[in-house]
């Protein structure tokens, strides 16, 4: 992949977005309202031949962004079920360890059978949780206000990376046979407590990595941040694409 030399937009790819059932807009602002000062930014650098770190380094730079004061406050379920998962599995191993040491041979043998399999049992519950529950979650966001009764905000996002289309590859690199960075939305505003569904929103489209990294790596947040700003506005005001 070669990254074009300088960090511009491209046509966005083709988007779906579920009108909301209301013209109930959020009370509080978007992201685009609240800028970042340059001094606040640090470099990000990565390599352009490597999807994981592109993915990776954009994946953090919506989290930051979007988990800004005013904004959402980043919801870390799937880590923390992850996290005690993994452990459980430690503490497990651990114990059977100790106790297959400190037991005879022949008598300690029911009890570490037992610890092994349940062992087994907790790393597979953490990879199923991870692919089937958490799957491509990146960010999962929520704020309150209080607008004569109080109004819930919950943004759920995903992302992936898109290969090459196989008419687009070539012998020659190109800024337009990157891949491609791709971000599912959903977007639910409720009240009394989830009871009460007042909007709801969902999109998605994807962007090539050349559009947000030069061609030594350099990210240009601006461009990137402007461009996640824009799709979250978008499904929080339920406009059309």
């Amino acid at each position: 992949m070669a990254p074009r030399k300088n960090a511009k937009e491209l046509p966005p790819a083709p988007s779906t977005l579920v009108r909301r059932p209301s013209s109930v807009g959020s009370p509080l602002p978007g992201p685009l309202s609240i800028s970042i000062p340059p001094e606040e930014r640090d470099v990000i650098k990565v390599n352009n031949y490597s999807a994981t770190e592109l993915k990776n380094a954009c994946d953090d730079a919506l989290k930051r962004y979007l988990s800004r004061p005013v904004l959402f406050k980043q919801i870390h379920l799937h880590t923390d079920v992850r996290l005690a998962f993994g452990w459980a599995g430690v503490f497990t191993a651990a114990a059977t360890g100790l106790y297959g040491w400190k037991t005879d041979f022949e008598k300690s043998k029911p009890g570490v059978w037992a610890g092994f399999i349940l062992y087994l049992v907790l790393t597979s519950l953490q990879t199923l949780y991870s692919y089937f529950v958490e799957g491509d979650t990146v960010f999962v966001g929520r704020r309150k206000t209080f607008s004569k009764r109080i109004i819930t905000e919950r943004i759920t996002i995903s992302s992936r990376t898109l290969p090459v289309p196989s008419s687009k590859l070539s012998l020659k690199p190109s800024p337009t046979n990157s891949p491609s960075y791709s971000l599912s939305i959903n977007y639910v505003q409720s009240t009394s407590g989830g009871k009460s569904l007042l909007a709801k929103g969902r999109t998605q489209e994807a962007k090539e990595y050349s559009a947000f990294f030069d061609e030594k790596g350099v990210m240009a947040q601006e461009v990137f941040e402007r461009w996640i700003g824009e799709l979250v506005e978008a499904v929080m005001e339920g406009k059309g694409a």
